[in-house]
């Protein structure tokens, strides 16, 4: 994936890089993109809750307002497929034909029947297999999450 762009999610329990796969998903890599360098993620707001099978941010539970559009599409399958394992990311949605917006998760192990749920959860990004300091954020945000209920603050958001 040499020469793809990256998304850094800071957060008070670490700091997690994932790859945007433009190859699997160019038109929510860029709607994210979008999101993230329009600085909505960055007012200290935003935090990950969630944590049974998935972690997950976004605007959703916040009271900022999204000037961005829905996604127009769900890329699920149109391109490289990629599948909800451990360290991907993909778009949240409600359900068919919601595409999503500012929500996304994290998967903390292999969620395959998301692949296909209410028309797939789009992968659109993922942990580089050999990245162990995202994994030990991912692992600690979940740990926190469910041991307390605790939301866990996203600091800042970055596309490099």
């Amino acid at each position: 994936f040499w020469g793809m762009s990256s998304l850094v999610i800071n957060t008070v329990l670490g700091s997690i890089k994932l790859t945007l796969r433009q190859d699997a998903a160019p038109i929510t890599a860029a709607h994210v993109s979008t999101l993230v360098n329009s600085g909505l993620f960055n007012s200290g707001a935003v935090k990950f809750y969630r944590s049974d099978f998935v972690i997950q941010t976004g605007l959703y539970s916040t009271s900022i307002e999204n000037p961005i559009p829905d996604l127009s599409v769900n890329e699920t399958g149109l391109h490289v497929k990629l599948s909800n394992v451990r360290g991907t990311c993909s778009i949240a949605h409600h359900d068919v034909p919601d595409n999503g917006n500012s929500e996304f998760f994290i998967n903390l192990g292999a969620n395959t029947h998301l692949d296909s749920a209410f028309g797939g959860y789009c992968v659109f990004a993922n942990v580089d297999e050999n990245d162990t300091a995202s994994f030990k954020a991912i692992d600690a945000i979940a740990a926190q999450i469910a041991g307390g209920g605790e939301q866990v603050q996203v600091t800042g958001m970055a596309i490099l």
